[in-house]
């Protein structure tokens, strides 16, 4: 796919297709990360690793077992 970029302002943009974004799940909220190897542009959406899953799985099993870890706190 050959595109150009787009006047926007005093900067230029590219435009990317639905279908595109579709594929890579991304919106207009979605943060970017821009990189370059001197040749070319390399965009790709930021995406929390695993830290959110975690932080979620770990909430669940101390709001499952509070009282059991509150003895053993002590």
């Amino acid at each position: 796919m050959v595109k150009t970029l787009t006047a926007i302002g005093n900067s230029l943009g590219l435009i990317i297709d639905k279908p595109i974004l579709d594929l890579l799940h991304i919106d207009r909220d979605t943060r970017l990360e821009i990189d370059t190897d001197g040749e070319a542009l390399v965009i790709r959406p930021v995406r929390e690793k695993h830290g959110r899953r975690v932080r979620g799985a770990a909430k669940r099993m101390m709001d499952a077992h509070d009282t059991a870890l509150r003895k053993l706190a002590r």
